[in-house]
């Protein structure tokens, strides 16, 4: 007979980890399983090895709600994240619930028996009833990887980060980094503690600004125990990003300003307004931090520099730039971004009709318009990602609740036709408008619409009632 669970969660990475942590602890008298389609735990920080990797936002939000992060770090490095996540997975048990080398391309819904066929590669297919999308929304298979002109006759080697060679020895060598965006502002500074000299060669400048690599309150409040000081420090920087996104927003001249005499006191003999300051506003895409500076004190030691230009051709020696510069390289990086592939790449149907996601609708950025009992994790754009994800999980867990109280098997958002579609995230990143096309739909209202707001989503998702008028229960 084909295995059935309650609660079907897909991925093993921060989110797929932390709904199943919640699920044990909420409901351990349902069954879960967790499907990884990798070999590994940790998602993307067990997939990307390339240095420096780390998180670009503060670990007292980037770590789980009801598990405090350790330390007093504030952008941890990608190997102490991994040991985090499997360490929580550990403590709840949620280690022996996952099921590796496991990858979902199909999943189907029946209205008669009220569960979800999940067809697996390889593999039986299992049933539930409730099916959970926690991959992310990146490519795993692939990065975005632009052709260049001539990259064939290039005699050095050309890597995208997120399929570092474990054996790529970058010492002493002359490296070009092109792209400007968090992962090539993070692999900067790495590489040129060893390297010959790298070089950011970007199209166009990001927000860049520094913070401290240790957070302040948590060094003050060290001595307070961690489920006093925990809460405080989260508090206080969910606060002050919120506050200071409100204010790049509603002021975006004013901002600007200040991030770029952050840079001029950093850079004092660098051309910032050519280099590091953008076209467009403030957090109109994802602005990058680095702890203590270190990518400008790699650029004042002279081991790192940015070049803002765009690629004529690669050459047998390396890059010459539309300028007629050249950049000499034994090492092209190509830090180019990331490739959305919504849930996965799973195909849904429901009642044997296929879903078209972007025919869909996003119900308060965690369910899908016609979909029953089928959740998603997806985090921030501008804040941490565990902050959204924390939040489903507070979600599924009174859903689930709801459900048993009144006897109920079937939950989906039923659209309504009077509210106006809009893209479903307002963001000017790459990634994301490569793919807007293929992505649900967000509304002009709630509960349809997508606020990017911690604060306004505390009140929307953990406690307004379930039973909003907008979700049909069977």
């Amino acid at each position: 007979m084909t295995e059935h669970v309650d609660v079907l969660v897909v991925g093993a990475g921060l989110s797929g980890i932390g709904a199943a942590c919640q699920l044990r602890e909420h409901h351990p008298g349902k069954s879960v399983a967790v499907l990884e389609a990798r070999g590994a735990s940790g998602g993307t920080w067990d997939l990307f090895r390339y240095p420096g990797i780390r998180s670009d936002s503060d670990m007292f939000t980037f770590g789980y709600r009801w598990r405090p992060w350790p330390g007093d770090t504030a952008l941890a490095d990608g190997g102490l994240i991994l040991d985090y996540v499997r360490t929580v997975a550990a403590e709840y048990g949620v280690d022996r619930l996952i099921r590796y080398d496991h990858r979902v391309t199909r999943a189907g819904w029946d209205s008669a028996s009220a569960r979800w066929t999940v067809e697996i590669e390889g593999r039986e297919p299992i049933t539930a009833g409730l099916l959970w999308a926690c991959s992310g929304y990146y490519d795993y298979e692939s990065g975005h990887a632009p052709q260049f002109p001539g990259a064939e006759q290039f005699a050095g080697e050309v890597v995208h980060p997120q399929h570092w060679p474990a054996d790529l020895d970058h010492a002493g060598k002359r490296v070009v980094v092109i792209g400007s965006g968090a992962t090539a502002i993070t692999l900067v500074p790495a590489l040129a503690e060893t390297a010959e000299h790298v070089t950011m060669l970007q199209r166009s400048p990001t927000y860049v600004l520094s913070r401290p690599g240790r957070d302040p309150w948590a060094v003050r409040l060290g001595r307070l125990p961690q489920r006093l000081a925990y809460p405080l420090v989260r508090w206080k920087n969910i606060l002050v990003a919120t506050g200071f996104y409100q204010l790049a927003r509603r002021r975006p001249a004013a901002v600007k300003r200040l991030i770029r005499e952050q840079v001029a006191r950093q850079l004092p003999d660098v051309d910032v307004d050519t280099h590091f300051r953008p076209s467009y506003d403030p957090w109109d895409q994802r602005l990058c931090f680095v702890p203590d500076g270190d990518l400008f004190r790699a650029m004042r030691r002279g081991s790192a520099d940015v070049v803002t230009d765009t690629i004529e051709t690669f050459t047998e020696t390396g890059i010459r730039l539309t300028s007629g510069a050249e950049l000499a390289a034994d090492l092209v990086v190509t830090a180019t971004g990331l490739r959305l592939l919504p849930f996965g790449g799973i195909e849904l149907e429901v009642d044997g009709e296929p879903v078209t996601l972007a025919d869909t609708m996003s119900y308060k950025a965690l369910m899908l318009s016609g979909v029953p009992n089928f959740v998603y994790t997806i985090g921030y754009t501008n804040a941490s990602w565990t902050l959204k994800a924390d939040l489903v999980s507070d979600y599924v867990v009174r859903l689930l609740r709801h459900l048993d109280r009144r006897g109920l098997r079937r939950v989906v958002p039923r659209r309504d036709p009077n509210v106006a579609e809009r893209p479903f995230m307002d963001f000017q990143s790459g990634y994301v408008l490569r793919a807007l096309d293929r992505l649900p739909k967000q509304g002009d209202r709630a509960p349809w619409r997508l606020r990017q707001n911690y604060l306004t989503d505390v009140r929307t998702i953990r406690r307004d009632r379930i039973d909003d008028g907008v979700l049909d229960f069977a």
